[in-house]
């Protein structure tokens, strides 16, 4: 990532398969997720993992992106449209390619964060969505990331790589 790019849209949901709820602002809290959100490890609601009390995090789980081009690209490739945080993934972002993120120490408004790994798309997203979202959202669909140090995120915040 050369350039930075911007917080379009953010959304939690507070329980798994809960409705994601469109916010004006997070709080990003490290090694907990964002205030709200059904990962957060105080809340441990989320389908996919539960956490021990007072265990370290860092596996990706804190905070999830997905680019709003990913999200266009596959309503005019394949005909799949998607409700806004339809996507599960917690901010939209624009102009910031995450694929290059993965490894790699990044400010997201506030928050100072690292990319993780790709967030694949999954069945039960599929289930919970459509057919083809799977496949159409295959490599495109985000980046699981860890928080490094608290901040506020709102829309219209700064990307930027550190180095």
């Amino acid at each position: 990532m050369t350039g930075s790019g911007t917080v379009e849209r953010i959304f939690i949901a507070p329980e798994a398969e809960a409705e994601m709820e469109e916010q004006t602002d997070v709080e990003a809290v490290a090694g907990k997720g964002l205030r709200g959100d059904r990962y957060f490890s105080e809340i441990e609601t989320g389908t996919f993992v539960k956490w021990e009390p007072d265990e370290e995090r860092h596996d990706g789980y804190d905070l999830t992106l997905i680019e709003q081009e990913a999200v266009t690209a596959i309503e005019r490739e394949s005909g799949i449209e998607l409700a806004p945080g339809e996507h599960r993934r917690n901010i939209e972002t624009r102009d910031v390619a995450l694929n290059h993120l993965v490894g790699q120490r990044f400010r997201v408004g506030d928050a100072i964060c690292r990319g993780d790994r790709l967030c694949e798309p999954c069945n039960h997203l599929q289930r919970i969505t459509q057919d083809g979202v799977l496949q159409a959202l295959t490599h495109r669909g985000g980046l699981r990331v860890d928080i490094l140090e608290d901040g506020m995120i709102r829309p219209g915040d700064v990307i930027e790589p550190l180095e």
